[in-house]
């Protein structure tokens, strides 16, 4: 579409909202009128060549072949169309005939409106057009709006056009015609201070990905093609696709029957893609409107190629309850089999954070893919994201579980880093993924990245974030870079760069090493003090108690009320489960008797500080014993095992020159020790590395408590051995630290950063020098002075 039309045309739709709408709407809702009435008046101008054959066709079937529900087919041969009108009005009827009366006009429009198809009425609804017409009717100004939509200085139309004054009004392609809702929808949230980003995908973007997915394959199309997008918007991708697919003087030039299906969740941008399909002559029924995440819309179904610019940074926290119950995942598509660092086979989860849901849009359109055996060209994928579509989530975690279903599953082809300031709402790096499950031989368990983050050419005027475009040649060099699927050194600081992956120099085993717990320990009065109160309702025992005294134990209902007072005034948060705690009288009598029982250890042991925790968990095990059989409870300990580990960490503490904790010995001999070995897949000299150390005594083994928070964790590539890479990596620094093998996880990430990072050396001092002396000349010693030289 040439640029000066469609300025002009974007400034006279504007013109209309400050001429007609600016006293009766805010800005921000200008969108509610403008939009529906731009839609409007293209299905109006649409149906007007073939409005009287409508009219003919609907009186024989009324007349002559008395039909009392109209016959679709005969009314949409008659229009021309998948949509018609049987109301007597056109928009430009409307205009002729109206008088001063705006109810007249408000019941005609109305007639009008409910003439259209069901296809078109839907649309109707969804924009609430009706509620606008009354709205304007209601302050005077339907009659305006009609006159500037029925201008004839503006041409909505896909016909040439002549205006008044004899000048040609070119046509507004359909094509055009997504530039105009596009730009509209993207002012319009600007005004509204909204993402115009989660509508408006750049067209240059949109060409990239249509040359990526067809072009490699355009030899062997099928002779029927399905086209999904899953979070279509106002239909950019799936149109632009058709386009590209059929577009007779382009390089494909399809001879099949192509059909396009999306889900749009909002229902303006649902209502303008639909209406946009049905100008093409598409099947409007496979537009459908609702949440692609919550309902599987089109379950069953394959597609041959999905291209989709999810939302991306946007929270799925609403639709938690349509996919999850609990923990436990309700929809299929979300979930997938993975082997576990053993090799057995497991169902995990693939769903991301609540608080960033594209993952879970690729997901769906992993479940869309068409197997080898339905289709011998599979499916072909591309879906923009941002970058934490790379890298967050940890090993095990639902993020890193999809990528890993990605690429294990050969599917992942190629990944383009994309220029910053590309997209309108938004200044971060974005990210085209390929996906196809039916790679050329030379691509089996490969991956290409492209860096094309510095091909760009700058805008001469900004529009939102977006102050860089990709020019038809940087799409072809892009496009070359993917077909040749070679390593490409980058040229310059703004060259394109690309390097050629195996599958598994993405995934890596999270392994987890431990270090002995070696603990210090004392009794004190201070140190058990604190055992009077449950650690998780510190802060309120400790003022009721120190407020109160030995009520709390004698009376305590008697405060109860002032105790929740005081938890609210101090914005203590605490759930129902917690407030019956808080002001339980069993619980308060729990703590005072574990308080008790650490005061008669302190008079039993003694204040002494012991260096090997190992013998004084004993002598606290032989009192505690004691104890019990003065209470007549011989050979039990009054204490739950909790409870003596309360006592246990109030008086212990971490200190690297204390003995190291005993957790157990054992023996292990004979098969056992076999089943060991293959188990750790290791021989009997590397057993202390896994955590089982020889004590000295035929085949007795010590295993040591760990020390929580001193535990660490190690990325492993998966070509690497986990075991010789601790010898490197972590022995020679913490000569006692184990493997806790049973722990390791596998995970997947990408990071361009990493493979594309360009080292810039520093300069010379010699360099550094001349440039301060040039400045100290310039600033005439200024600087020599502030140095002091």
């Amino acid at each position: 579409m040439n640029q000066t039309v469609h300025n002009r045309l974007i400034s006279f739709i504007w013109s209309i909202a400050d001429d007609c709408l600016r006293d009766v709407y805010v800005r921000g809702k200008y969108r509610d009128v403008i939009l529906p009435m731009v839609v409007l008046r293209r299905l109006d101008a649409l149906l007007e060549p073939t409005k009287d054959a409508v009219m003919e066709e609907l009186a024989f079937q009324r007349d002559e072949a008395g039909f009392t529900e109209w016959d679709e087919s005969g009314l949409r041969d008659a229009s021309g169309f998948v949509f018609y009108n049987t109301s007597e009005w056109t928009l430009q009827r409307l205009y002729d005939t109206a008088t001063n009366s705006q109810q007249i006009l408000q019941a005609n429009f109305e007639d009008y409106l409910n003439g259209f198809s069901p296809n078109v009425v839907d649309i109707i609804v969804k924009f609430k057009l009706k509620s606008q017409i009354r709205h304007m009717a209601s302050k005077d100004i339907l009659l305006d709006v009609l006159e500037k939509f029925t201008s004839p200085h503006i041409n909505l139309t896909p016909f040439e056009k002549e205006d008044p004054n004899g000048r040609k009004l070119p046509p507004l392609s359909n094509l055009g015609m997504g530039y105009v809702f596009e730009e509209l929808i993207r002012k319009f949230n600007e005004e509204n201070n909204e993402e115009a980003g989660e509508h408006f995908t750049p067209r240059e973007v949109i060409d990239l990905m249509t040359h990526i997915v067809f072009d490699p394959i355009k030899d062997q199309l099928p002779p029927v093609m399905t086209i999904y997008d899953p979070a279509c918007g106002s239909g950019g991708m799936l149109t632009e696709s058709q386009n590209f697919i059929k577009d007779e003087e382009g390089a494909i030039r399809a001879m099949g029957d192509v059909y396009l299906y999306g889900k749009e969740i909002n229902d303006e941008t649902y209502a303008i893609c639909k209406s946009d399909m049905m100008i093409k002559g598409n099947n409007p029924e496979n537009i459908r409107v609702g949440s692609t995440l919550s309902t599987d819309e089109f379950s069953g179904h394959t597609f041959d190629f999905m291209l989709s610019n999810p939302p991306y940074g946007k929270s799925w926290a609403s639709e938690v309850k349509n996919i999850k119950d609990g923990s436990a995942i309700i929809d299929s598509r979300f979930l997938v089999n993975l082997k576990d660092y053993r090799g057995n086979t497991e169902e995990v989860d693939a769903t991301p954070r609540s608080s960033d849901g594209q993952l879970l849009f690729l997901m769906e359109m992993v479940n869309k893919m068409k197997p080898t055996r339905q289709s011998p060209l599979g499916s072909r994928i591309a879906s923009v994201h941002n970058g934490s579509s790379l890298f967050t989530g940890d090993a095990g975690g639902g993020e890193s579980n999809i990528r890993r279903h990605i690429i294990e599953n050969d599917w992942l082809d190629c990944i383009i880093q994309l220029p910053n300031n590309l997209f309108y709402n938004t200044g971060i790096t974005t990210y085209i993924w390929i996906l196809h499950n039916n790679k050329a031989e030379h691509r089996k368990g490969k991956v290409i990245l492209i860096d094309a983050s510095q091909r760009f050419a700058k805008l001469r005027k900004n529009l939102g974030n977006k102050n860089c475009e990709l020019t038809a040649n940087h799409i072809a060099e892009i496009q070359k870079a993917y077909t040749d699927f070679e390593t490409i050194e980058r040229q310059g600081d703004d060259g394109i760069a690309a390097k050629v992956f195996d599958n598994s120099d993405f995934g890596y085993y999270k392994v987890t090493i431990d270090r002995p717990a070696r603990l210090k320990a004392q009794f004190s009065a201070e140190r058990i003090a604190d055992l009077r109160f449950d650690k998780t309702l510190k802060e309120p025992m400790q003022w009721a108690y120190e407020t109160h005294g030995e009520k709390v134990y004698a009376d305590l209902k008697s405060i109860e009320k002032e105790l929740l007072d005081w938890c609210e005034k101090n914005d203590l948060d605490l759930n129902a489960k917690k407030r019956k705690s808080l002001t339980s009288a069993a619980i308060w009598k729990k703590q005072r008797d574990l308080l008790e029982t650490a005061q008669q250890l302190l008079a039993a042991i003694g204040t002494e500080e012991y260096s090997d925790y190992n013998v004084f968990s004993k002598m606290v095990d032989d009192e505690l014993l004691a104890l019990s059989k003065v209470e007549g409870k011989a050979g039990k300990s009054k204490l739950t095992a909790s409870e003596k580990n309360a006592i246990l960490q109030a008086v212990s503490w971490y200190d690297e020159t204390a003995e190291k904790v005993i957790k157990k010995s054992q023996k292990l001999s004979g098969d056992k020790l076999d089943q060991l070995l293959h188990h750790l897949d290791c021989t009997v000299n590397q057993l202390p590395d896994y955590g089982y150390y020889p004590s000295g005594r035929p085949n007795e083994y010590i295993i040591y408590e760990n020390q929580t928070d001193l535990r660490d964790s190690e990325s492993v590539p998966l070509a690497e051995s986990i075991h010789e890479y601790f010898l490197r990596e972590v022995k020679p620094h913490v000569d006692e630290a184990w493997i806790d093998l049973d722990k390791t996880k596998i995970g997947y990430e990408i990071s361009f950063n990493k493979y594309f990072y360009q080292h810039k050396p520093l300069r010379s001092i010699e360099e550094v020098s001349a440039e301060i002396l040039v400045l100290e000349q310039e600033n005439e010693g200024l600087i020599m002075e502030i140095l002091g030289l």
